[in-house]
């Protein structure tokens, strides 16, 4: 197991009250022992004005699954800034709602990279996203 941090699933969601976690409706639902996953809607929230899911969107679940694992990977009082993000989107989705699923890369004492995929309801792959953050 990788986490240095003991949390719950009702403790990370309760994070996500009063900022864009809440907003676009990101819900942690598994704490594996490697990896950390959420789900997101795919709804008036979560899409651009041509009824797909906004890629930004994409990005805002990929930057939270990555920035919280990297958190729960630190302790004491260390925090994850974000240094770059980045996504592929290769399949639309319309509605539903997509899961993501964030593994660890590298889990270094400065630097952390995390891989995370989304994919929609049928487990097609939608969009592939590796961020890299800083421990500080």
């Amino acid at each position: 197991m990788i986490w240095r941090r003991e949390t719950t699933l009702d403790a990370l969601n309760a994070l996500s009250a009063g900022n864009m976690v809440e907003h676009v409706g990101i819900v942690f639902t598994r704490i594996g022992d490697n990896e950390l996953e959420a789900t997101m809607p795919v709804d008036n929230r979560t899409r651009q004005p041509f009824g797909l899911l906004h890629g930004g969107a994409s990005v805002v679940l990929a930057e939270t699954l990555g920035s919280v694992a990297g958190y729960l990977c630190t302790e004491g009082e260390k925090h994850i800034v974000g240094l770059e993000v980045n996504a592929n989107h290769l399949r639309a989705a319309r509605e539903g709602i997509v899961r993501g699923v964030c593994k660890a890369v590298h889990v270094g004492r400065r630097h952390q990279v995390w891989q995370i995929e989304i994919s929609d309801e049928e487990g097609r792959l939608c969009c592939t996203s590796r961020l890299t953050t800083a421990v500080i």
